[in-house]
C-alpha cells in the first residue's frame, strides 16, 4: 500500500494525447473509444485459466487466519507463485505471464473478490512495486529482477511517501547524492510502505542533484543493502494482514547499475506507476461490488419480514439496482480504459484517476448500503462485511487522495485549454495585423463547436437517445471551463469548489462514452432483441449519469460556496462548534 500521492498536470502534446483531456476541449474523439476493446481469443483463453487459477486459490484461503497472524503467509506466496499469479504482466521470456493491461486487471478483480488484504499485497507487488522495472528497467536490471519477482521467490515494495511528502510527494525530503564510483548515497524515510519487511526489491524515489539541477531519481534497493532498515509496523484499522511499514536509509550505498532510468527522471517515473496502479483499483473495486453483490442478492431473497422477502421491498430493490447499474458503468468505464492503455495511446492519466476515484467511492458507499441490508447480522465480527468496510476505507485515500486527483483531473484537463487560450494573451489591440491570423483561427473554432459541435456517430443507432446528450454536456464543460480559466486564470488552481464540479462531470460523461462503446459492441455481436437486458440497464445508468452532470455543471455558477467557506472559517476562529443548544 502506497498513501495518498499526487502529480504535477502533464504538459500539452501534439495530437490527441488523451480522450479525457479532449472533453475538455469540446471535442469527442471517438476513434479511440469505439469499437470497445477486447482482449484476443489466445489471450481470453490465458485469462480464464489465470482466473480459475486464483478462484482455486481462493477456496482455501482463509482471510480471518490472514488478519491474525497479520501476513498473508509466505507459502501462500510460493502458492501463487508457483500458479503464474505473481507476474500476470511480466513478458513471457522472463517468466510472467505476459498479459496485457486489461489481463492483468481483470486477474486482479479476482483478487478483490477473495480478500481485500490479499489485493493490495499483491497491487503492491504487481501495480506498483515492479512496474517500473517493467517499464523503465535495463534488460540487466530486468534480466536480474523480474525472474524472481515473477516466480513469488522474492516480493517488490514501492517507496514513495514521507512524513512530510504525502498528497504533495513532489516536495520529498529524502536524498541520494552521487559518489565518485557512480554510485548514490542515499538518506532519508519513508512511511505507509506496503510489503515493506517482505519485500526483497523496493522501487524508491529521492531527490538528487542532476546536472547541477535539484531533481528526482528512483532507485532499486535490495534487502540486505547495509543501512536499509525497516521501522515499526503500523497498527492499522483494516488491511490487517498487510505489512506496512516505516523504512529509513542511512547512508545506503546502490549501486549505478540499480538506478532506475535515468537520473532526474525519478518523478516521471513515478507518477507513471501510478497511473497503471490506478487502473488495478478501478477493476479492483468492480470485483468488490461483484462480490458484494453475489451475497447481498442470496440474503435479499432469502430473508423474510413482515411475511414477505426483502427483495419484495422498493427500498431493497432500489439499492440492489443501484448497485448493479453502477458495477456495469464502472465496469465499462474501466476496461475501457485499460484497453486505451492496450492500444498504445500516450496518456491516460486522466481516465485511470478517475477509475480510481469512481471505483473507490462507488465500493465504499456499496459497502455501506450491503450492510444495511444484512441489518444486524452484518455488524456482528463472524460476518465478512464489518471487515470489508474496515480494510476498503483506505482506498480513496491511497495512491492518490481523491480529493487531490479530482483537482488533478480538473487542472489537466484545463491545461490544454489553457494553452489554446493563451494564445489570446499576447493579442495587442494597436497591431490589428499582426493579431488577425490567431484571431481568425481561435474564431473559426469556436464557431465550429458552436455551430457543429463534436458528437458521437459510432454509437449504434438503437442508442441515439443516449448518445445526442453527450454533445450537449462536452460542449458545457468546454464554456464552463474556459470561463473560469478567463474569470480566476492562475488562481484556478486555488478553486477546488470548481475542479470538483468539473471533474466529477468529465468522469460521468466518460462513463456514458464507455457504456454506449460496450453496449454497441454487444448489440454489433448479439444483435439488439437479445440483448435486452444489457440496453435496459444502459438507458438507466446513462441518464443518471447526464442528470448528475448537468447538476455539477450548474454548481459551478449557481452555488453557495462562499457561504460554506464562511461558515468554516467561523469555525477554525471559534475552535469549536460553537452553536450548542444548551450551553453547559
Amino acid at each position: 500500500m502506497e498513501a495518498a500521492t499526487t502529480e504535477q498536470p502533464t504538459p500539452p502534446q501534439q495530437g490527441v494525447s488523451s480522450f479525457a483531456k479532449s472533453l475538455f476541449l469540446g471535442e469527442i474523439h471517438e476513434d479511440l473509444v469505439f469499437p470497445y476493446p477486447s482482449p484476443s481469443d489466445e489471450e481470453r483463453q490465458r485469462i480464464r485459466e489465470l482466473v480459475n487459477s486464483a478462484r482455486e486459490f481462493g477456496e482455501h484461503y482463509d482471510e480471518r487466519a490472514v488478519e491474525e497472524r497479520r501476513w498473508i503467509g509466505d507459502d501462500e506466496i510460493r502458492e501463487l507463485g508457483a500458479r503464474g499469479l505473481m507476474g500476470l504482466y511480466v513478458p513471457r521470456e522472463y517468466g510472467g505471464a505476459g498479459l496485457s493491461q486489461t489481463g492483468y486487471c481483470r486477474v486482479c478483480e479476482e483478487f478483490a473478490q477473495i480478500d481485500a488484504t490479499l489485493s493490495v499485497v499483491m497491487g503492491v507487488h504487481q501495480s506498483i512495486g515492479m512496474k517500473g522495472i517493467v517499464l523503465f528497467g535495463t534488460e540487466d536490471q530486468k534480466a536480474r529482477f523480474l525472474p524472481d519477482l515473477a516466480s513469488g521467490r522474492k516480493l517488490a515494495a514501492f517507496a514513495l511517501t514521507e512524513p512530510n511528502a504525502g498528497s504533495d510527494a513532489y516536495h520529498l525530503e529524502s536524498r541520494a547524492e552521487r559518489e565518485a564510483d557512480g554510485s548514490w548515497r542515499l538518506n532519508g524515510e519513508k512511511r505507509y510502505i506496503g510489503n515493506g519487511d517482505k519485500a526483497d526489491v523496493l522501487v524508491t524515489f529521492a531527490r538528487a542533484e542532476v546536472g547541477g539541477e535539484d531533481r528526482h531519481i528512483a532507485l532499486i534497493l535490495e534487502k540486505g543493502m547495509k543501512g536499509l532498515e525497516v521501522g515499526h509496523r503500523y497498527d492499522t484499522m483494516g488491511l490487517r494482514g498487510n505489512d506496512l511499514r516505516k523504512l529509513h536509509y542511512r547512508d545506503v550505498r546502490v549501486p549505478a547499475e540499480n538506478v532506475l532510468g535515468e537520473p532526474g527522471d525519478g518523478f516521471k517515473i513515478a507518477m507513471q506507476i501510478l497511473n497503471n496502479g490506478r487502473l488495478s483499483l478501478g477493476t479492483g473495486s468492480v470485483g468488490a461490488s461483484k462480490w458484494m453483490l453475489d451475497r447481498v442478492i442470496a440474503h435479499a431473497k432469502e430473508r423474510r419480514q413482515f411475511g414477505r422477502p426483502l427483495a419484495d421491498f422498493e427500498l431493497v430493490q432500489d439499492k440492489i439496482g443501484w448497485m448493479v447499474s453502477f458495477t456495469f458503468g464502472l465496469e465499462s468505464m474501466a476496461y475501457l480504459t485499460t484497453g486505451l492503455v492496450d492500444a498504445g495511446v500516450p496518456d491516460y492519466s486522466l481516465e485511470s484517476a478517475i477509475c480510481k476515484v469512481a471505483g473507490t467511492e462507488f465500493m465504499w458507499y456499496a459497502a455501506n448500503r450491503v450492510l444495511q441490508l444484512k441489518g444486524g447480522e452484518g455488524y456482528m465480527r463472524d460476518e465478512p462485511y464489518e471487515k470489508l468496510l474496515r480494510d476498503i476505507r483506505i482506498f480513496p485515500i491511497f495512491e492518490g487522495a481523491n480529493d487531490v486527483m479530482r483537482a488533478f483531473i480538473a487542472l489537466s484537463g484545463m491545461k490544454p485549454l489553457g494553452e489554446e487560450l493563451k494564445e489570446l494573451a499576447d493579442i495587442s489591440l494597436s497591431e490589428p495585423i499582426s493579431s488577425v491570423g490567431v484571431l481568425v483561427d481561435y474564431v473559426a473554432g469556436r464557431i465550429q463547436r458552436e455551430v457543429r459541435p463534436d458528437r458521437i456517430s459510432k454509437a449504434h443507432a438503437e442508442l441515439a437517445r443516449l448518445a445526442d446528450p453527450v454533445t450537449d454536456q462536452v460542449k458545457r464543460l468546454r464554456s464552463l471551463a474556459e470561463g473560469q480559466l478567463r474569470e480566476h486564470r492562475q488562481e484556478i488552481a486555488e478553486r477546488q469548489f470548481v475542479q470538483k464540479r468539473l471533474a466529477d462531470a468529465v468522469a460521468d460523461i466518460y462513463g456514458q462514452v464507455a457504456v454506449l462503446s460496450r453496449i454497441t459492441a454487444i448489440f454489433e455481436e448479439q444483435g439488439v432483441e437479445p440483448s435486452g437486458q444489457e440496453r435496459y440497464i444502459a438507458e438507466t445508468f446513462c441518464p443518471r449519469a447526464a442528470k448528475r452532470v448537468e447538476k455539477a455543471l450548474n454548481q459551478v455558477e449557481s452555488n453557495d460556496d462562499e457561504r460554506m467557506t464562511a461558515i468554516a472559517r467561523l469555525a477554525y476562529k471559534r475552535g469549536d462548534y460553537g452553536y450548542a443548544l444548551y450551553d453547559d
